[in-house]
C-alpha cells in the first residue's frame, strides 16, 4: 500500500515552514514510520497539521478556491501565514509500495489579481529506473494552468538541474516550433487546463494514459480523516449497506450492515473482538429492524437486556468506530485522527495506540496512520520514532522535530521510562 515518506508545509497560518519526514533532496532523513503521531501544547498548531491535510485532500476534490473556504477556513488571506506575501506551498513524498520509486509532488497557490486563489505552479517527478542518485526527472509541470506532461512511464525532463522552476514558456515555444530533444518524445505532451483553480492532477489523473498521476490522484482520494462525533454515530440512518465509514460517523449503522452482508462469516468475529477491548461489554450483536435497518446493540455483563448504540456512552461508541475502521476489508492508505483521546478512559488509549501500531504494521497492508494528540497516556504507548513534538517559536510559528532526535530521550525510554511521563515531566521540552 502507499506510503507518505515525507511531508513539507509552507506558509499556511502557524506553519511557515514544517518537514516532517523524508524528502527527495534530504536522503539521509528518517522517514516517516507507519504510525506517526504528532503532540504539542494547546495553540501549537497540530489542527492546522491536521487540517494541512484535509485541505490538501479538499483541493483535489473541489479546486482551491472552495478548499480555501470549506470547513470554516475562511478563505485564502485567513489560511496564509500571517505578515507572509510568499504562495502556500505543498511537497509530499511517497511510494506507491515498498520498494517502488518514490515520487515527488509539489504544489503552490496564490491569489491572483482579482483575490481569487489559484493554483500557481504543480509537479510530479520521480527518479528514473535504477537511479540512486541526482535530481528526479519531472513528469508532469504546469505553471499558471500550462506546462507539460510525459505519458505512461517516460522518464520526464531534467532540465530543472538547478532546483529552479522550469519557463514554461520557453518549453511551449520549442515543442510548438522547433525540433524536439530526445526526451521530448511522441510521449510528451502539451496540455492547458481551462480552469487554475482546479488541480492538474484531478484532471490528468482521470485519464488511462498517465498511470503515475492516476494513481496518486487515487491515492490522495483514497485518504480518511476523522472528523467523528458520538451524536452523529447515534442517528439512525436509512436502511442500505455502505462499505466505508465515513468522516462523521453518522453512517455507522451502514457500514455494519455492509460488514454483515458481504462478510458474515468473520462479522461477529470482529464484534467479538471488539466487544473484547471495551470495558464492561460482554457482546455486541446486531438486530433487524422491520425496514431492513441493523441495530447494534451492545451487551452490559451488568444487565440482562442489551443496550442499544443510541444509549451508549460517547467513550464506547467513539472506540467501537475506531476499532471498525480498522477491520475495514479495504482499509484507506492514510489515515488521520485529531485527539482521538477525546472521551476515553485513559487506560484505554494504549491499548488503542497499541491497535493502531498493529494495523499499520501489519503484514496485510494496513492504513498509513496520523495522529495528533496532547494525552501523555496515549504517548506512552509510543517510540521516540513515531513520535514528532510540535512547539511554537519566538516568532509564532510552528517548529517540529522527531523525538528520537534527543539521544537522552531515546536512552530513557530504552531504559523503560514511559514517553508520556517523560513529556508530562517537561523532558521533551525544546532546551
Amino acid at each position: 500500500m502507499a506510503k507518505i515518506d515525507g511531508f513539507r508545509v509552507r506558509n499556511y497560518r502557524a506553519l511557515k515552514d514544517i518537514i516532517l519526514g523524508k524528502l527527495w533532496n534530504m536522503q539521509k532523513a528518517k522517514p516517516l514510520s507507519a504510525m506517526t503521531a504528532v503532540i504539542g501544547k494547546n495553540g501549537v498548531g497540530k489542527s492546522t497539521l491536521f487540517d494541512a491535510f484535509g485541505f490538501l485532500a479538499d483541493c483535489l476534490k473541489y479546486g482551491v478556491e472552495e478548499a480555501c473556504d470549506r470547513g470554516g477556513r475562511g478563505g485564502f488571506e485567513r489560511l496564509r501565514a500571517q505578515g507572509v506575501t510568499a504562495p502556500i506551498e505543498f511537497e509530499i513524498y511517497y511510494r506507491e509500495e515498498g520498494k517502488a520509486r518514490p515520487i515527488t509532488y509539489e504544489l503552490t497557490i496564490d491569489v491572483d489579481n482579482s483575490g481569487r486563489p489559484y493554483v500557481v505552479y504543480e509537479r510530479l517527478r520521480q527518479r528514473r529506473k535504477g537511479q540512486k542518485h541526482g535530481r528526479p526527472f519531472s513528469f508532469l509541470i504546469l505553471n499558471n494552468g500550462k506546462g507539460v506532461v510525459w505519458k505512461g512511464e517516460a522518464e520526464g525532463t531534467q532540465d530543472d538541474a538547478d532546483g529552479g522552476r522550469l519557463d514554461i514558456v520557453s518549453w511551449w515555444d520549442r515543442l510548438m516550433k522547433g525540433p524536439r530533444r530526445d526526451n521530448e518524445s511522441a510521449e510528451t505532451e502539451l496540455v492547458e487546463l481551462d480552469d487554475r483553480r482546479k488541480l492538474g492532477i484531478a484532471t490528468l489523473g482521470s485519464l488511462k494514459q498517465h498511470p503515475r498521476i492516476s494513481a496518486f490522484r487515487r491515492f490522495i482520494e483514497g485518504w480518511y480523516l476523522s472528523y467523528f462525533t458520538p451524536d452523529a454515530a447515534r442517528s439512525l440512518p436509512l436502511a442500505g449497506p455502505q462499505q466505508h465509514l465515513n468522516v462523521h460517523g453518522d453512517n455507522l449503522g451502514n457500514v455494519v450492515q455492509f460488514m454483515e452482508r458481504e462478510h458474515r462469516s468473520q462479522f461477529q468475529k470482529v464484534l467479538n473482538r471488539i466487544a473484547s477491548k471495551i470495558p464492561g461489554i460482554d457482546k455486541i450483536d446486531c438486530e433487524p429492524t422491520q425496514d431492513g435497518r441493523l441495530l447494534l446493540r451492545f451487551n452490559d455483563k451488568s444487565f440482562k437486556d442489551p443496550f442499544y448504540a443510541q444509549q451508549m456512552s460517547d467513550g464506547t461508541l467513539k472506540i467501537f468506530a475506531y476499532l471498525l475502521l480498522l477491520t475495514d476489508p479495504t482499509p484507506p492508505p492514510f489515515l488521520c485522527i485529531e485527539e482521538p483521546e477525546n472521551g476515553l478512559y485513559h487506560k484505554l488509549l494504549e491499548t488503542l495506540a497499541d491497535e493502531f501500531r498493529e494495523h499499520a504494521t501489519g503484514h496485510k497492508g494496513g492504513s498509513q496512520i496520523f495522529v495528533t494528540t496532547h494525552q501523555p497516556y496515549f504517548v506512552d504507548a509510543l517510540s521516540p520514532e513515531e513520535t514528532w513534538i510540535l512547539e511554537k517559536g519566538d516568532d509564532g510559528f510552528s517548529t517540529i522535530r522527531r523525538a528520537s532526535e534527543d539521544a537522552d530521550v531515546t536512552s530513557m525510554v530504552d531504559a523503560g521510562l514511559p514517553l508520556g511521563g517523560l513529556w508530562y515531566s517537561d523532558y521533551l521540552d525544546a532546551r
